[in-house]
């Protein structure tokens, strides 16, 4: 298999200017523009995101783990699998995003899809009305680095909790935070991740722990 059939190929700026994503809010509208096909894949969603921002690439799937889609067996763990492959690449620098045929094929009712678009809309226009420039050396290095880490040590976890309810939700709510304040340069919501990451694994520990998951 050629290494053009594993690399996905963002537009170049001859043939589409790649939107410009400022808020949770602006990546919702561009997703609401492909919500109405019979069915949506994650080629679908990086066309319409364009490539050059990593944080709404990665907000994308995060937010989509906290929707109600993340009910549907397995994406979950596809879910964690598109954001660890997202965040390796930004870890190691690289300037263009490499994902799996088998990943960029996958696809979802667009109609499942549009009911979570909207029902993300509430959380993401009152994060956007909370979100300022503040912390600023939380999202800049060595501290971005340790947030990376973190959201891929998160999914290397997640696929082995799929079948808890609302456990994967849970952690890609920290994954969100970090997106967050990676888009809007807010320090705080990786605060925010960070504690939020350290209280869902001591609920995990204390759930085995103890045995009351089992």
């Amino acid at each position: 298999m050629s290494s053009t059939e594993l690399t996905y190929a963002p537009p170049t700026a001859a043939t589409r200017a790649e939107p410009e994503l400022r808020s949770l809010t602006d990546i919702l509208d561009a997703l609401d523009r492909i919500a109405g096909d019979a069915r949506v894949s994650v080629r679908d969603i990086l066309d319409e995101m364009g490539v050059r921002s990593f944080a709404p690439i990665l907000l994308v799937p995060s937010m989509i783990l906290v929707s109600p889609l993340s009910g549907i067996p397995g994406l979950p763990t596809l879910g964690a699998l598109f954001i660890f492959l997202l965040t390796a690449q930004k870890l190691v620098g690289r300037s263009r995003t490499w994902l799996p045929q088998f990943l960029l094929r996958r696809t979802v009712d667009g109609a499942k899809f549009g009911r979570a678009v909207t029902w993300l809309r509430k959380p993401a226009g009152w994060i956007d009305r909370r979100t300022h420039q503040r912390l600023s050396w939380m999202v800049r290095r060595p501290m971005s680095m340790v947030n990376m880490l973190v959201i891929m040590g998160i999914c290397v976890i997640i696929p082995f909790l799929e079948v808890l309810p609302m456990v994967t939700s849970i952690f890609a709510t920290a994954i969100s935070f970090y997106a967050i304040s990676m888009l809007a340069r807010d320090g705080l919501f990786a605060v925010l991740g960070h504690i939020w990451s350290g209280a869902a694994l001591f609920g995990i520990w204390w759930l085995i722990s103890t045995g009351a998951g089992v």
